[in-house]
């Protein structure tokens, strides 16, 4: 018997140090920013606070680099430029700091000066060296940026693990930029072998891998644009999420996003549309509990965007929260947040882990924000809604074909009232409103439109719902809401921080383009034109919201830049400010939330080169300056020598992307 007992103390004292020390190897080291969203709890969030509200003011430019450093351009012909709409997130460990470049490569910078230390181009081991052409094509093998890269280490081996070349997945030696021969084959992991139903690409869409208990997690990213633009197809590759192992490259699991035979889910894909519908890509961040050993994935939309006719059912686990059990793969839980999506309602970003406390009982918790505008918060540990979420009815479509879910779920706040941080739905009474002249132009303008409450179905314009009209008006639309830069978390407070854009989207289902096999499509992208020129709606246009997840309540709401208050017909209004709509992503410190305005894209009026620093405390701009461009991707911070850096993307039309690195004079 006491032999027995000793075995089990044993057993019980190696599990406690190996649970102990994954614990040290996931937590966030201060001063660094080890993960794409700052750890893989994605809370973007540093307790740096050199850089205050009382010394922001002093902050300056004090190093720049290209996304495609002139380091890497060396002994290359035809080297593109770096793309101007520059989405990656840089890492910094230990006085390096790695991101993916423009061709699809990565580079080591050194945190204090910005210069390069080493790089790695994309070119592959297992490709003619000379020529670096893939293997398939025969075309050079330059890749792209990807959002970001990731970091692993078990104390000793530090690695880098990051796409190139658009579908290998390298693991690199942090401080020297090798590879590993024995990561794969050759130190790469072809992400296309093994795949179904045709090959999808790995690009800069591709979110970054999160790594935990030493599996590496890789999302996919089949193309989902189905329009009147392009050749549609019904059967589509699957956006299957696998699992690596981080030493070998082997790997250990493949969930199916779509469920085959015999599986959980599968019964939801009526008349057997689960074996040729696709995508339902994990594209965007995904995020990790270590001490769980879950990795939680932001599920998106089923093919076709907006027509659901050849993929009758609910569709999971499209438009789902899944937890997967990392080193199994097998699923433990899952929330569906759209059924049988119509609206292109993707989770775009990382899900947000807080330890939270809610009328005096701590929860593990998981804050998703979305492109509806809705947040969504879950206990971790088993999916179970932390503030209720109800099914509520939704207005049927009549769309010939089509199966329509006859309620959708919808979370609610502390006080019952829907979970939203923006506008849901359209009305007449959301109006624009600044004078009665706009106002009376706007009424008429909606008209053209059938509308109603978020979730209303699309039309065929001129049938059905869509007699008289141009289009169906959506709000949110495509765009957000909130989209892939996702929202930050300060985990002292249990404050979420979450940008939304206000952009309403038209669409109208039409017959597909010859050569396609689907029945119906989205129409081309459709930003409404409010009364001369200005948006339909009110403002915010764009926003940025504080949410306390303790007390289930919005705490504020602040416009995040100008808009179009300059415009003629509003310029001697006396207006504050209505907000820049774009796809911008905070970052969190001490005391302070840096975000700026976001690339000039879509929708029109979108963007600007403003970068701000707004109080924490109250939404207050505390400073704000004027960049080479705008930031065009999520901003990081960190602590070297001695000095606090905050690191921003920018890139703007004709002017490359680029790192700009702030810190004070």
């Amino acid at each position: 018997m006491r032999m027995k007992w000793s075995a089990l103390a044993l057993a019980s004292v190696a599990a406690f140090v190996a649970l102990t020390n994954a614990r040290l190897r996931s937590a966030p080291v201060i001063g660094e920013w080890r993960a794409y969203n700052g750890s893989y709890a994605s809370t973007r969030y540093s307790p740096l606070d050199q850089i205050n509200k009382d010394t922001v003011k002093n902050l300056k430019v004090v190093w720049r680099q290209s996304l495609t450093p002139d380091a890497v351009k060396e002994g290359r012909e035809g080297v593109p430029p770096a793309p101007a709409n520059n989405q990656t997130t840089p890492l910094m460990i230990g006085g390096l700091v790695y991101f993916s470049t423009g061709i699809g490569g990565v580079a080591a910078l050194d945190a204090a000066t910005g210069k390069v230390v080493w790089h790695v181009d994309s070119s592959v081991s297992n490709a003619p060296a000379a020529a670096a052409v893939d293997p398939d094509s025969g075309r050079p093998l330059v890749g792209s940026a990807t959002r970001g890269i990731a970091y692993w280490t078990d104390g000793r081996d530090e690695r880098i693990i990051a796409l190139i070349g658009g579908r290998y997945l390298t693991a690199l030696n942090a401080k020297t930029g090798k590879r590993y021969p024995n990561f794969g084959e050759g130190g790469e992991v072809d992400l296309r072998a093994g795949q179904e139903r045709g090959v999808t690409t790995f690009s800069w869409r591709t979110g970054p891998t999160v790594i935990v208990r030493g599996v590496v997690v890789v999302g996919s990213n089949v193309n989902d644009i189905n329009s009147a633009a392009s050749v549609s197809h019904k059967t589509m590759p699957p956006g299957d999420v696998r699992g690596i192992d981080v030493r070998t490259g082997k790997q250990l699991w493949l969930w199916h996003s779509i469920p085959g035979p015999g599986e959980a889910g599968n019964d939801t894909w009526l008349e057997g549309s689960a074996s040729y519908s696709g995508n339902t890509n994990v594209w965007g961040p995904m995020s990790g509990d270590e001490e769980l050993g879950y990795v939680y994935l932001p599920e998106t939309t089923p093919t076709n965007d907006w027509y659901g006719g050849l993929r009758k059912g609910a569709n999971l686990f499209a438009e789902s929260l899944v937890a997967l059990d990392a080193r199994t793969g097998k699923r433990v839980w899952h929330f569906q947040a759209v059924h049988h999506g119509l609206w292109d309602y993707d989770f775009p970003c990382a899900p947000i882990l807080a330890d939270i406390t809610v009328q005096g009982r701590r929860i593990k918790a998981i804050a998703q924000p979305s492109k509806q505008a809705l947040l969504y918060v879950l206990d971790r540990t088993n999916g179970k809604p932390v503030w209720p979420i109800e099914e509520r009815p939704v207005p049927p479509g009549d769309v010939p074909g089509e199966w329509y879910s006859p309620t959708q779920p919808m979370p609610l706040d502390s006080r019952g009232k829907p979970f939203a941080y923006d506008t849901l739905g359209v009305s007449v009474d959301d109006l624009i409103d600044f004078t009665p002249e706009l106002r009376a132009e706007a009424v008429k303008i909606l008209d053209d439109y059938a509308y109603g409450p978020i979730f209303y179905p699309i039309v065929i314009a001129g049938q059905g719902h869509g007699a008289g009209k141009k289009a169906s008006l959506h709000m949110p639309g495509t765009y957000g809401g909130t989209n892939w830069p996702g929202a930050a978390l300060d985990p002292e407070t249990n404050i979420l921080y979450v940008p939304s854009a206000h952009t309403p989207v038209a669409a109208s289902l039409v017959p597909p383009p010859e050569g396609s096999d689907t029945i119906l499509v989205r129409d081309r992208y459709q930003w409404p034109s409010g009364p001369q020129g200005l948006p339909l709606f009110k403002p915010p246009y764009g926003r940025l919201v504080a949410i306390d997840l303790n007390r289930g309540e919005v705490k504020w709401t602040v416009a995040n830049g100008d808009g179009p208050r300059d415009h003629p017909a509003l310029k001697n209004l006396n207006l504050p400010a209505l907000g820049q709509p774009g796809r911008v992503g905070p970052l969190v410190t001490k005391g302070l939330v840096f975000m700026g305005e976001g690339y000039r894209q879509a929708p029109p009026g979108s963007g600007g080169k403003t970068f701000r620093a707004f109080d924490k405390a109250t939404g207050d701009v505390v400073w704000q300056a004027e960049l080479d461009g705008a930031s065009t991707g999520v901003p990081m911070t960190y602590f070297w020598q001695g000095k606090q850096y905050v690191v921003v993307p920018i890139g703007w039309q004709g002017h490359p992307g680029e790192f700009v690195a702030l810190a004070l004079n």
